[in-house]
């Protein structure tokens, strides 16, 4: 379906039993919301209806111009509306990399509409900056955001020689050539890496302003494979969520979690949604 939200259109795909408990699944970078395809079928058999949605940037009709249309606040105003759209007083919300990060914001900012969150790779934003500010491990499996900073040089390294570098993101991520290429082909569409993009260029300190701690049941699902995530900030989560709070390591499985263990991650969310 298409979601008018914000003067934007947003792209979701939903499925499940009508009247089933409503999920919201935030994917992440550099993939849209295809990631979940392996992970809502346990979820509608388990009774939940969902709702996959393409975020700002991915949706093709939702690419405004410019870095500063990315700000976290704003991507988490677009799940906040594209939810009135759907008539949804609140949901169940789930999301990966950037997903789970809006969903942070979600969780922490409008905190009403949200019944619970599992989010899957990254912790609560203040756990990754002490994390950030503290190791230098995380630091060091951070640098990668320096370059996805720089307008025009990122696009031009990660789509040289048919998006090669921007593939060998997938790696084990237990993909076929096929499955890479779901991710990689839109990105290749005019715009559309640069708009994706922007959500790493719109990332500020000031993004961090006023979060505290989580008030609604949080589950957090982290990998131990995680190139991107290291156990400082895996661990530092607990501090910053104030309500049931449930940590779910997983033991040899890479960031793309939900690519490559969907059946776990679909056991966290069903746990969690249905405790």
């Amino acid at each position: 379906m298409k979601i008018t939200a914000r003067d934007l259109t947003f792209d979701v795909v939903a499925g499940g039993p009508d009247g089933g408990a409503p999920v919201l699944l935030l994917h992440g970078f550099p993939q849209h919301s295809g990631e979940w395809a392996a992970v809502t079928p346990a979820l509608h058999a388990a009774g939940l209806r969902t709702y996959a949605l393409d975020q700002r940037g991915t949706s093709p009709g939702a690419r405004p111009q410019g870095a500063e249309a990315y700000r976290i606040a704003e991507c988490a105003l677009d799940a906040v509306a594209v939810l009135d759209a759907l008539d949804l007083a609140s949901v169940h919300l789930v999301g990966h990399d950037w997903g789970a990060i809006c969903a942070w914001h979600v969780a922490l900012r409008h905190p009403a509409r949200v019944r619970t969150l599992t989010a899957v790779s990254v912790p609560h934003p203040h756990a990754s900056a002490y994390a950030y500010a503290n190791d230098p491990d995380q630091r060091a499996r951070s640098a990668y955001i320096k370059l996805f900073r720089q307008p025009g040089k990122a696009e031009e390294v990660l789509l040289e020689g048919d998006a090669r570098r921007l593939r060998a993101i997938f790696d084990g991520a237990g993909l076929d050539a096929a499955g890479v290429d779901a991710y990689v082909r839109p990105l290749l569409e005019p715009g559309a890496l640069t708009a994706a993009l922007n959500w790493y260029r719109a990332m500020s300190s000031l993004d961090l302003v006023g979060l505290g701690q989580a008030t609604v049941p949080t589950t957090y699902v982290w990998s131990d494979g995680d190139l991107a995530i290291g156990a400082t900030a895996a661990r530092a989560c607990a501090e910053y969520v104030s309500a049931d709070y449930r940590f779910v390591p997983l033991a040899g499985v890479s960031h793309w979690i939900p690519d490559q263990a969907p059946s776990e991650v679909a056991a966290a969310v069903v746990a969690r949604c249905l405790a």
